[in-house]
C-alpha cells in the first residue's frame, strides 16, 4: 500500500511532463495522422477511459446529469453518455449550443447518442426557456461543458448554469479540466463561473492548474488517464515543467559500495537553533544524518549543549561562545556542506554570522526558515549567495524574499524567473513543493499530506537536503531526491499516524522506510 502515491487522487509512477495547453491542442492532430486513427476514434479512446475509471467509483444507482457543450470536449461527453447509457447507468443529457453549430466528433457522437434508447436527451439553442434539471446529492453530474482551449471567463448563460452546479448537491466529475479553468493562469478568471469539480478525469497530462493552490477548489481530487497520445510528439515537445515521480527519483539515488565508510558519505555542518528554539536544530539535525551523512556537526549556542547531546547523540557539536543565539561562524574547512537557519532567530550577531558565510563558503549551501527571513532584510547579500544555493522558502518567506505575489501561479514564475537570473535552486514548499532551476526548469512534487502541515516539517526537509548535498550530491539532483522523499516519509507516517496525529518528528522516523522503498523501486526498475 506505501508504494502507491496519491497527490488530489493522482497516481503517477512514470515520467511526466507538464505542457501548456497551447502546446496540448496539436497532440491529438499529431496522434491522428502519425499513428493514424481516425479522430472519432480517439474521442472514443478517451471516453472508454473515462467510464472504464468512473465505473470504479459510482454504482447505476446513481442517475447521472452529463452537461456537454459544442466543441470537442462536448464530443467527449456525448460519447461517454452512450457508453454510460449502454451500460446500463440512468442517464439524461444536456447539450448546450447557443451557437448553433457542433463539431464534426460532437454532431456524429450526437446521432450515435440518439440511437441508443431511454436516454433523456436535450438540445439548448437558447431559443427556448431552459429550466435545468433538479440534482439531489445521490446524482452526479457529468461535466463536458468546457474543455482546456478556453481563454476566455465563462459569461451570462454558462456562467449561470455553472453557478447552478456548484450550489447543488450533485457530486461533479469534470472531463479532462472543470468547464471555465484556464490550463495555466486564472489571475484574470472569474471564480464564480468555473465549475468546482469533486473529481477530474485528465486525459494524458495534468494541466499546470492542477498543481496550484488558488486551483483546489475546482479540480477536487484528479487523476490522469492514458488515452494513447503518440509518444513521438510528447517526446519531441519542449516544456520547463515536470513532476517527480517513483521512477525518476529511484534512479538519482546512489548505490553504496561495499567497502565504503563514514568518511565517503560526507561531513555536514549545521548552523542553528536559540533559546527556545532548539528542537528545530534537534530535527535538522536528526534528519541529516537520516538522509545519510557519514558525519554531522551542528554549531548551535551553548544552551543548546545538553538538548542535542542527547536528543541526537550521533551528531557532533561546535559550540558557540553566547549561550542564547549563534554569534559566530566556525571554521569551514573539514566540511563539504552547510546549512544554515532553523530555530536560528534575527540576532544582528546571528546576521552578521550569514553575512560571513556567504562571503567566505566555497561549499554547497542550503538556506532555510530564519537565514532567508535575514536575507529578506539585507537583499543585497543576493549577490553574495554562491551558484546553485538551496533556497527553501514557504509562501510568506518567499514573498518576503522576492515581492508579494497575488496568485500560486504569479509565484511559481517569480520562483523560475529569480532561480535563473541569481542562478539558484530554490525549493518553493507547499503542497505541490516546485523545484526551480537555473536551467529554468521546474520539477513538481506530488508525494506529501495535508498532514505535513506541522511545526518543524521544513526543519526535517532542511536537514534531509544538507545531508545530500554532503554525500556530494548536485543541489538541483539533492533537491528532487529530498523533497520527493520528505513527502514521501510522510505519507508513511500519515498511514501509520494519521494526518491529524503526525508530527515532524515522525517523518525523520520513517525516511529509512522511504529510501528502502525507493532503493526496491530501483531494483524493479534495473530487472
Amino acid at each position: 500500500m506505501y508504494k502507491i502515491m496519491y497527490f488530489c487522487g493522482c497516481n503517477l509512477e512514470s515520467m511526466l511532463k507538464i505542457f501548456e495547453t497551447e502546446k496540448i491542442k496539436t497532440f491529438d492532430r499529431y496522434t491522428i495522422d502519425n499513428e493514424p486513427v481516425s479522430s472519432i476514434d480517439l474521442v472514443e479512446r478517451a471516453a472508454t477511459a473515462f467510464v472504464r475509471e468512473y465505473s470504479r467509483h459510482f454504482t447505476k444507482q446513481n442517475q447521472v446529469i452529463v452537461f456537454a457543450g459544442h466543441g470537442n470536449n462536448g464530443a467527449d461527453a456525448l460519447a461517454v453518455a452512450r457508453l454510460l447509457a449502454e451500460d446500463n447507468y440512468r442517464v439524461k443529457v444536456f447539450l448546450i449550443n447557443p451557437v448553433r453549430r457542433l463539431s464534426s466528433d460532437s454532431e456524429l457522437n450526437k446521432a450515435r447518442l440518439q440511437a441508443v434508447p431511454n436516454v433523456l436527451f436535450v438540445e439548448v439553442t437558447g431559443d427556448e426557456d431552459f429550466t435545468p434539471p433538479t440534482l439531489s446529492e445521490r446524482d452526479v453530474v457529468i461535466d463536458g461543458l468546457f474543455g482546456s482551449g478556453l481563454n476566455r471567463p465563462l459569461e451570462k448563460g454558462y456562467a449561470m448554469l455553472v453557478e447552478y452546479i456548484n450550489q447543488s448537491e450533485a457530486k461533479v466529475v469534470s472531463i479532462d479540466i472543470p468547464s471555465g479553468l484556464f490550463g495555466e493562469d486564472n489571475g484574470k478568471n472569474n471564480p464564480q463561473g468555473i465549475v468546482q469539480a469533486d473529481w477530474t478525469y485528465a486525459f494524458e497530462f495534468p494541466k499546470l492548474a492542477f498543481f496550484l493552490p488558488e486551483n483546489a477548489p475546482y479540480t477536487g481530487k484528479w487523476k490522469v488517464l492514458p488515452i494513447g497520445i503518440h509518444p513521438t510528439i510528447v517526446e519531441q515537445t519542449e516544456t520547463p515543467y515536470h513532476v517527480l515521480t517513483d521512477e525518476d527519483v529511484s534512479g538519482l539515488i546512489r548505490p553504496r559500495e561495499t567497502f565504503a565508510h563514514k568518511g565517503v558519505f560526507g561531513h555536514a555542518l549545521l548552523i542553528a537553533g536559540s533559546r527556545g528554539k532548539m528542537g528545530a536544530a534537534v530535527l535538522a539535525a536528526s534528519a541529516g544524518l537520516r538522509s545519510g551523512a557519514g558525519l554531522l556537526t551542528v554549531h548551535l549556542p551553548l544552551r543548546g549543549e545538553t538538548t542535542l547531546q542527547t536528543s541526537v547523540p550521533e551528531a557532533m557539536l561546535s559550540l558557540d561562545a553566547n549561550e542564547d543565539y549563534v554569534s559566530e561562524l566556525p571554521e569551514l574547512k573539514t566540511y563539504d556542506a552547510v546549512g544554515i537557519g532553523p530555530g536560528l532567530e534575527m540576532q544582528a550577531a546571528s546576521q552578521a554570522v550569514l553575512e560571513s558565510l556567504l562571503t567566505s563558503a566555497k561549499k554547497p549551501l542550503v538556506l532555510d526558515a530564519d537565514a532567508l527571513n535575514i536575507l529578506s532584510l539585507n537583499k543585497e547579500w543576493m549577490a553574495l549567495l554562491p551558484p546553485r544555493t538551496l533556497l527553501t522558502p514557504h509562501p510568506k518567506e518567499f514573498d518576503r524574499l522576492f515581492g508579494v505575489c497575488a496568485s500560486g501561479y504569479e509565484r511559481l514564475h517569480n520562483a523560475m524567473d529569480m532561480a535563473v537570473e541569481h542562478e539558484l535552486i530554490i525549493v518553493l514548499k507547499g503542497a505541490c513543493s516546485a523545484i526551480c532551476t537555473p536551467e529554468g526548469n521546474v520539477y513538481i512534487n506530488i508525494t506529501g499530506n495535508p498532514g505535513m502541515a506541522t511545526a518543524g516539517s521544513g526543519d526535517v526537509l532542511t536537514g534531509i537536503l544538507l545531508g545530500l548535498l554532503a554525500q556530494g550530491y548536485p543541489p538541483d539532483t539533492a533537491a528532487q531526491i529530498g523533497v520527493y522523499l520528505h513527502g514521501l516519509a510522510g505519507n508513511l507516517a500519515a498511514a501509520d499516524r494519521s494526518e491529524e496525529g503526525m508530527i515532524a518528528g515522525d517523518l525523520i522516523r520513517m525516511l529509512g522506510k522511504a529510501f528502502k522503498l525507493q532503493k526496491e523501486d530501483s531494483m524493479d526498475n534495473s530487472i
